[in-house]
């Protein structure tokens, strides 16, 4: 199936075209959990920082300042997490692809608001729930953030959602489609 199919089928109105599962959330997480790992590990040596220390800030969010004195097993806590983090953000972006195919055909605008949106929930929801160090705001930091996430967090996963529905769908995705 090829991106004509794709664009035909939604302006027939076909809407069992969808994203496979797997391909979506579980590629979609992996690719985000590299990319987005290696962009903060890379932004944090520009800044004179340590990699290490970027992951075990991650790994605060459960357990507090004591990550950041943990060593390896902190860091590969904050790996961890950091996928987790990743696969859920491909899941969410699955199941609203499920709703709206539309964030399928125009991935390459719902993908950065996407991105965005990642970007302040993770920043503004999540982290103040966690048990992370508060840092003083920074806006040219929320826009270092922010260009990361357009292009390392949203664009990938809608991407990767897109290309896995341009094969042929599963039917076990599709009775999913039909639950929700």
């Amino acid at each position: 199936m090829n991106a004509k199919v794709l664009r035909d089928s939604f302006e027939a109105g076909d809407s069992t075209l969808r994203p496979r599962a797997f391909q979506s959330v579980v590629y979609g997480g992996l690719a985000v959990g590299v990319l987005d790992g290696l962009a903060a590990s890379i932004s944090s040596l520009l800044r004179g920082g340590n990699p290490i220390r970027v992951f075990q800030y991650v790994a605060s969010g459960v357990l507090g300042k004591e990550a950041f004195s943990g060593g390896t097993p902190t860091f590969l806590l904050g790996v961890l997490l950091h996928f987790v983090v990743a696969l859920g953000a491909a899941g969410v972006y699955y199941i609203a692809c499920l709703r709206f195919p539309v964030l399928l055909e125009k991935a390459v605008l719902y993908g950065p608001l996407y991105g965005i949106a990642v970007y302040f929930v993770m920043a503004y929801i999540i982290s103040p729930m966690s048990l992370t160090a508060r840092s003083p705001f920074s806006f040219n930091g929320m826009l270092i953030q922010i260009t990361i996430h357009v292009l390392f967090v949203g664009l990938p996963i809608a991407f990767l959602a897109r290309q896995s529905a341009l094969n042929q769908p599963l039917k076990a995705d599709q009775d999913t489609a039909k639950q929700l």
